[in-house]
């Protein structure tokens, strides 16, 4: 079977992994993104990782790259991103990577990569109609209509994340005022706790914790913060009713804390049977960047992720 690498490109770190066309894992890596050092500390750490892979599984046939931003599929070139990502605007992400590495290359924004790896060996699988929600340094969004990504004239389908939710709200690094983005990404969420007296929450992992504890300052920032989350939603499926809204990145772990908080607000309006948290985690855009790479790889040969393929791996420890 064909060996691919699949990369995921975030704001506060890359994760990448190389995996064949069955979906079984050979090994994986991860480091910090380094966006300060902007586009050349970014490339350096990319180049590192990928290089790090190669050299422990060195049969690898092409290269998949899922960014946040806004991509150009067809050329491969980030044509808009915000400043997690200084310099990352008009990035040609796989003409560098077919000459740094050699292999055949592809890029998606880091959201459409997400879905495709869900829908392809995740909580998606045998739905055709997807939206997927990333909630991480920032806030992805990707759409699925009868089994085609949705990814717009502009490669701007789905960008949930700059769609406005307050009216004349927070600033946006994106330019506008009260986007999706400054209320439910992780950066909202330690955001909400800095604005409360008597806060000590330095990580959005020890709001869950308190909350879990009862904590009475860390249930009401994981109420405001659940109560704008569930609000989306609900825009969402008015927007365009797809079967299932697909959550991932990392303000997803935790489950067993805020879960509940959620469905408790979806019920109301008979959504809690339409969302559910993605089953590969904060992986979703590796597996979605390899799946990429492998109809880079075929494209005429129509090679994908094998149906009901096991996925049990072997860890690369970096």
């Amino acid at each position: 079977m064909p060996q691919v690498i699949g990369v995921d490109v975030g704001g506060t770190g890359i994760k990448g992994l190389v995996v064949n066309e069955a979906g079984v894992v050979r090994v994986e890596a991860r480091c910090a993104t380094e966006a300060r050092l902007g586009r050349k500390g970014i490339l350096e750490q990319l180049r590192r990782l990928v290089s790090e892979l190669l050299s422990s599984c060195g049969d690898v046939k092409a290269l998949g790259i899922a960014s946040a931003g806004r991509v150009n599929v067809e050329t491969g070139e980030v044509i808009h991103a915000t400043n997690n990502l200084p310099g990352w605007q008009g990035m040609p992400l796989t003409e560098w990577a077919t000459a740094e590495f050699g292999l055949p290359s592809t890029a998606d924004n880091d959201a459409n990569a997400a879905l495709i790896g869900e829908a392809g060996l995740g909580t998606g699988r045998g739905k055709q109609n997807l939206v997927m929600l990333t909630l991480g340094t920032g806030v992805g969004g990707a759409n699925m209509a009868f089994g085609r990504m949705l990814r717009g004239v502009d490669w701007r389908g789905g960008d949930w994340g700059h769609s406005v939710l307050v009216p004349d709200g927070r600033p946006c690094n994106c330019g506008k005022r009260g986007c999706v983005e400054q209320y439910i990404s992780g950066s909202a969420l330690k955001r909400l706790a800095r604005e409360q007296k008597g806060n000590t929450y330095t990580h959005g992992r020890e709001i869950m914790t308190a909350a879990s504890q009862g904590e009475a300052i860390a249930l009401y920032i994981l109420e405001r913060y659940i109560s704008d989350l569930a609000l989306v939603i609900a825009n969402i499926s008015a927007s365009i009713d797809p079967e299932l809204i697909i959550l991932g990145g990392g303000v997803t772990q935790d489950q067993a804390i805020w879960w509940p908080m959620l469905t408790a607000k979806l019920s109301s309006v008979g959504l809690e049977d339409r969302v559910a948290v993605a089953e590969l985690g904060n992986r979703a855009g590796c597996f979605g960047a390899a799946q990429l790479a492998l109809e880079r790889l075929r494209q005429d040969d129509g090679v994908g992720w094998s149906k009901g393929s096991d996925r049990e791996e072997t860890k690369h420890e970096d």
